[in-house]
């Protein structure tokens, strides 16, 4: 079977080259980059022998981490068809195990592996030019193209499981701001590094942390010793062990599960209700993002709350407080400010709150739900304005507390908002009025002032070990990260199921709510 397998790669590998001359030339160009490219790559490895240990050390393991981290990413972004679909084999009737490990076998032979072993191997020559084990070369660059070639297999198949029928538009969008997310704050710390004098010191210590990671590991092992050695090669081992059991999982639900054929224009005419899971949950969420995404008075908010978390600490600045200062204020407002915003999040359904109602949905069902658009809106503005803040107060060493307690502050506030949406709704301008427009009401101050204050004292953990970290105390830092973590992760957890409990007891007072108001 792994030889049936081999003649096929290799056959679609000729048959790319068997096109019009159009084609051919467009392909043989891309081809010749490629080439370049990777040669390129491979001169640089093999001429890390002139630098010093540490540095090639540093480099060689930045460098591998990513090619490994963009086979898991890429091909969820590309959703490019795969020659060696397992799933082209079920009419040959062999078992999914063989096909998993004859497809593995047969991977390397594509462009993408040998790729890889063309790296590979430049690393290993760079490894032994400082005095590597050539054992210890050779096994790490077999785990090396090893965990690519699976993490690529996997990250293929839950492409085609997961993703193929609803990849549309709003997916994508939601790929690429997961992936800024990630890579907005990379490019920001790299920038203002400095790298006048070599190889910044940062630089070297995130090297000495992903030489202890799936990413890293196999990369990290040659020029590793005595227990720094013994934990990358265990890391290297296990994740080559974890990415082929998945790999032989996925392979088994794909050659057994029965293919559902969604027609293009049906999977696309859907929207978000395409991309969130086909659970009460998932609709609700689909159904909130449409409306926030339209509704004017979700989108005053959405454009005044970071606004207003800047005009807030303008005056600090007229006043002379420094300007490294002043700049770490802005994320914890935003945090604050983002948080409490859906603590009135129901009133704004008006009479579509029946629709939950009517049918039975779940009140954490409800609650879930509800958050997924100021998740996805406030996620992705948190992280800029952290990555920022901190560029201009210039110390990264307080990156960890000012994530805390956004964290703390961002998941507290959700939390308390879930309860105070479902126990004590308050009157709204109704759709189709102004955003700016507010009805007579009786009450609301009180949930308004809960939630708010609630956030802060609950933060209060968070808040106090960033202000040590902020005099000086760089281990302070992390306690502030971890105590707005476990504050938040928890004060959220417990608010959407205090929150659903509260919302299935009062169906009958919220309906009379939407009624009236």
């Amino acid at each position: 079977m792994v030889a049936h397998v081999l003649r096929l790669r290799l056959a679609l590998l000729a048959g790319s080259l068997n096109a019009r001359p159009g084609v051919l030339v467009r392909r043989l160009a891309a081809f010749g980059i490629l080439a370049v490219a990777v040669a390129a790559v491979c001169v640089a490895l093999v001429r890390l022998d002139r630098v010093p240990d540490a540095d090639a050390a540093t480099l060689v393991v930045v460098g591998g981490s990513l090619i490994v981290g963009g086979f898991l990413l890429v091909p969820l972004f590309t959703g490019a068809d795969d020659p060696l679909d397992p799933r082209r084999f079920v009419v040959t009737g062999v078992e999914p195990r063989i096909v998993a490990w004859s497809v593995v076998a047969a991977s390397p032979f594509g462009l993408p592996g040998l790729v890889t072993i063309a790296v590979a191997v430049a690393m290993s020559v760079a490894w032994i030019g400082h005095g590597a084990s050539p054992a210890l070369a050779v096994l790490a660059a077999v785990l090396f193209v090893a965990t690519n070639v699976l993490a690529a297999r996997c990250a293929m198949a839950v492409s085609v499981l997961a993703l193929r029928e609803r990849r549309s538009p709003q997916l994508t969008g939601l790929m690429v701001t997961a992936a800024a997310i990630v890579v907005i704050p990379v490019a920001v710390f790299a920038f203002s590094l400095e790298w006048s004098g070599g190889l910044p010191s940062q630089l070297a210590e995130a090297a000495q942390v992903l030489g202890a990671t799936p990413l890293g590991a196999a990369v990290a092992i040659p020029l590793r010793t005595g227990g720094d050695l013994v934990v990358s090669v265990l890391v290297a081992f296990v994740t080559v062990l974890a990415l082929a059991g998945a790999w032989r999982l996925l392979v088994q639900i794909m050659m057994s599960a029965t293919e559902r054929e969604v027609p293009v224009r049906e999977r696309r005419g859907l929207g978000w209700f395409a991309v969130m899971p086909g659970t009460p949950g998932g609709a609700i969420a689909a159904r909130s993002i449409v409306y926030w995404s339209g509704d004017p008075r979700h989108l005053a908010n959405i454009v005044v709350v970071p606004i207003a978390s800047v005009l807030i600490v303008l005056p600090l600045l007229v006043v002379g407080v420094p300007l490294s200062t002043v700049a770490l204020i802005p994320p914890p407002i935003l945090a604050l400010f983002l948080g409490w915003l859906v603590h009135n999040d129901l009133a704004y359904d008006s009479t579509g709150i029946w629709l939950h109602i009517s049918a039975g949905v779940r009140g954490v069902a409800d609650r879930v739900g509800r958050l997924v658009p100021v998740l996805l809106l406030g996620v992705p503005l948190l992280a800029l304005a952290i990555t920022l803040s901190i560029w201009v107060h210039g110390r990264w060493v307080v990156l960890p507390a000012l994530v805390g307690v956004c964290v703390s502050l961002f998941a507290t506030g959700l939390g308390l908002s879930s309860v105070a949406s479902a126990a004590a709704p308050y009157a709204v301008s109704r759709p189709g009025e102004g955003p700016f427009e507010q009805p007579q009401r009786t009450g609301g101050s009180v949930a308004q002032a809960a939630v708010l204050f609630g956030a802060i004292i609950l933060s209060v953990p968070a808040l106090w070990a960033g202000w040590l970290a902020l005099g000086g105390d760089e281990g302070a830092a992390w306690t502030s990260f971890w105590a707005g973590m476990g504050v938040g992760v928890t004060v959220l957890a417990v608010g959407i199921a205090v929150g659903g409990a509260v919302f299935e007891r009062r169906t009958s007072r919220l309906m009379e709510f939407a009624e009236t108001h």
